[in-house]
């Protein structure tokens, strides 16, 4: 499943979140999340702060229980990007989530 994030100005610097807290059994925490970005050709790459993938940049990641959240700037004026979350649980489970994130100057 894909999810969408609202659009992002490639002079932004922005924060954005997936919630886990459906998906997690009562009681269950994340233990650890890492991010990941296609590069140009497509190619799944780890998106580790303060490095930058095909023009966006993780400023910073961090969790907490339920959250996972990356602050992303830069970026390619009308890239569309597709990023990736991997988190681990407090249980030993490993579940990762899609989200696409489209650059337009504004």
């Amino acid at each position: 499943m894909s999810y969408k994030w609202p659009n992002k100005d490639k002079d932004e610097t922005l924060d954005y979140s997936i919630d886990w807290s459906r998906l997690l059994y009562d009681g269950e925490t994340i233990t650890s999340s890492t991010w990941f970005v296609d590069d140009a050709e497509g190619v799944k790459q780890p998106l580790i702060s303060p490095l930058s993938v095909h023009g966006i940049i993780n400023v910073d990641d961090n969790s907490s229980d339920t959250v996972s959240t990356i602050t992303l700037s830069g970026g390619v004026n009308n890239a569309r990007y597709k990023l990736y979350c991997q988190i681990t649980t407090s249980r030993g489970m490993t579940v990762e989530r899609t989200v696409t994130l489209v650059i337009k100057e504004r």
